[in-house]
């Protein structure tokens, strides 16, 4: 090979390096424009996946909420209900005890709030106390049954 073939040889080579790196610098940059829009489609994939389940666990969140509201409302209609059975105890037990036609020392009192039922237990001298225990209960206790296990037992 002749020095002029060699400087052609060389000059060729180079040219053929310059086309193949801008070739190279024009593929990545296609490259990076694919990249992209695959990426942009992924998110938006993604993002289309992801709102539904955003909806649900919104729902289900709102749901939780109104569950939570309804069991607070009916603790506390039960705490309430369970405070005027509470009092309706108490009333019945002290106008027992404020009543002088019987003798209440001996008399028990449960009140039921589920079953409105208000249970006297224990035991009085006569039956007349048996009778009146009952009529002051079902006095105290408007709209509740009276359930009088009173037994007579003339000298407990």
């Amino acid at each position: 090979m002749s020095f002029k073939n060699g400087y052609l040889a060389i000059a060729l080579m180079g040219g053929l390096a310059v086309v193949g790196c801008s070739n190279t610098a024009a593929g990545a940059k296609k490259d990076t424009e694919i990249n992209s829009e695959k990426a942009a489609a992924a998110a938006e994939k993604a993002k289309d996946e992801a709102k539904p389940k955003a909806e649900e666990a919104a729902a289900d969140t709102k749901e939780a909420a109104r569950d939570a509201g309804a069991a607070v409302k009916d603790a506390t209609r039960d705490a309430t209900d369970s405070a005027k059975a509470a009092g309706e105890t108490v009333d019945i037990k002290s106008a027992l005890m404020a009543d002088a036609a019987v003798d209440a020392s001996h008399i028990d009192v449960d009140t039921y709030k589920d079953t409105k039922t208000v249970v006297l237990r224990g035991s009085v001298k006569t039956a007349a106390q048996v009778t009146k225990a009952g009529s002051i209960a079902a006095a105290k206790a408007p709209g509740y049954r009276i359930d009088n296990r009173l037994t007579v037992v003339p000298n407990p």
